[in-house]
Formats: C-alpha cells, sequence, structure tokens
C-alpha cells in the first residue's frame, strides 16, 4: 500500500496492517493505534485523532508517563523514531551550533532533572529561538501543569503526523 493512506483503506485494513500503518503516531507506542483499530471504522482524519485522544486521556497516570518519556531529548543525536528525526530537521535541530548544542543539553538535563521526563514540544509550531524561549517558560511550570502540557504536545504531535499519513 502507498502513503498516503485513504480513510476507507485504514477502516479495511487488518489490526496488525492497520498497527504497521499508524504505530508511529504516538512515538513509540503502537498500542495506542493497536486499541483505536477497534473503534473503526472512522469517518475521516479528525475521527480517527480523536478517538486516539480519548485513548490517550483515559490512559492510567503510569501509563501516561510512560508515553512522555517515549519522546526524544530535543537536539539530541539520540536514537529516536524516524517521524520525530523528521520533525526535529524541519526545525534546523540538527544543525546547532556548538553553543546551541550546549544550551539544548543544558535545558534537557534541567528539565528531565525537574520533571522526570524529556521536554516535549510540536516542533512544527516554533523555531529554534521560540523552543528556547518555551524551555525557559515552562522550567517555571508545576509539576502537573508540565505533565499536562507534554500530553498536549504529543496530541498535536500526533495530529500533525496523522495527517501526514492520510490522504
Amino acid at each position: 500500500m502507498t502513503l498516503p493512506y485513504l480513510i476507507a483503506e485504514l477502516n479495511q485494513m487488518s489490526q496488525p496492517d492497520f498497527v504497521a500503518a499508524l504505530g508511529a503516531v504516538f512515538e513509540d507506542t503502537p498500542a495506542i493505534a493497536q486499541k483505536v483499530w477497534e473503534q473503526r471504522p472512522f469517518t475521516d482524519q479528525d475521527d480517527l485523532h480523536q478517538k486516539m485522544v480519548m485513548i490517550v486521556n483515559g490512559l492510567s497516570q503510569a501509563e501516561q508517563l510512560s508515553l512522555i518519556r517515549s519522546h526524544p531529548d530535543l537536539g539530541s543525536k539520540a536514537k529516536m523514531a524516524d517521524a520525530s528525526v523528521e520533525e526535529q530537521l524541519e526545525v534546523g535541530l540538527d544543525r546547532l551550533t556548538s553553543d546551541e548544542c550546549d544550551r539544548f543539553h543544558q535545558l534537557n538535563q534541567a528539565y528531565k532533572s525537574q520533571f522526570g521526563f524529556p521536554f516535549i514540544i510540536a516542533v512544527k509550531n516554533h523555531t529554534k529561538a521560540s523552543i528556547l524561549q518555551a524551555f525557559e517558560q515552562r522550567l517555571k511550570n508545576a509539576v502537573d501543569t508540565e505533565r499536562q502540557q507534554a500530553l498536549s504536545e504529543i496530541i498535536q504531535i500526533a495530529y500533525f503526523r496523522l495527517h501526514s499519513l492520510i490522504n
């Protein structure tokens, strides 16, 4: 099957094929695609996304933290999902100066020390400068506020990913 998919094609797929097609929409968490498959048929991309969001919102706090922790540090050279690599390339996080690289590393470490999970932001909405600004602002948040913000950003990332996969 070729990309992008039609919603009608997704509605007809077996569960393994569906998970293979959409399992990466939520970073390294194909269980969300696996669960949403059971809610077919989907009327359109937005219906599918909303049903995926309902699954994420229904996860236990531990499962949500696992989802959050599956995301890579921004600007790092760590192994990450292909979609994350592409998203970070689009805003130039693969071409950081030495100073920018150091700054991202410092902020990533400070953030993880404070909150216990990586900083997550839907990079398609940002530039390097606005990401650094968001880092600084969000370091001032309470843990619960930031956990909710991370989930909100993950949902936005999934929206972008889903819309790039479906015609």
